[in-house]
């Protein structure tokens, strides 16, 4: 099994990322009836806010990361794994990462979101270990909020 590293984005980085969450985000523009928030996400807006992370492997890009601190909780805003990438246990390391990173921020847990058509991210979360809190209709789309404690 490959190691995951996270690193900070960079300019260079915007088409991987645009490229990586339309490639990750395709499949589900037919349950939902339009393309995903993440596939029309303003990821320079995130990199100018230092939320923007690349996640690779061997020092290639594999996925992304869009996350930030709140009061008690590291929520993660956005994240996603190319197609060619998933399946092979990178998810669980960078979860895995982000709970390292959240304890050390005196933060006591881990929170997102995802679609509810998103069936297989909601498989992935709970086998994870992340409950749901709460369901609700945003910009148009319903939303599945999922918290971890670390």
């Amino acid at each position: 099994m490959n190691r995951l590293d996270i690193r900070t984005a960079n300019r260079d980085d915007l088409d991987f990322v645009i490229q990586c969450a339309n490639a990750a985000y395709a499949l589900y523009v037919p349950r939902i009836g339009r393309k995903p928030m993440p596939m029309v996400a303003d990821f320079a807006a995130e990199l100018a806010r230092d939320h923007l992370e690349i996640l690779q492997c061997e020092g290639e890009p594999v996925g992304y990361l869009v996350s930030f601190a709140q009061k008690d909780h590291l929520f993660i805003e956005n994240v996603a794994l190319h197609p060619d990438h998933q399946g092979g246990g990178l998810a669980g390391q960078l979860f895995a990462q982000l709970e390292r990173r959240a304890r050390s921020s005196k933060l006591a847990a881990l929170e997102l979101y995802t679609n509810e058509k998103m069936q297989e991210n909601l498989g992935l979360y709970a086998h994870l270990g992340f409950e749901e809190t709460e369901r609700k209709t945003e910009d148009g789309f319903r939303r599945v909020y999922l918290r971890k404690r670390v």
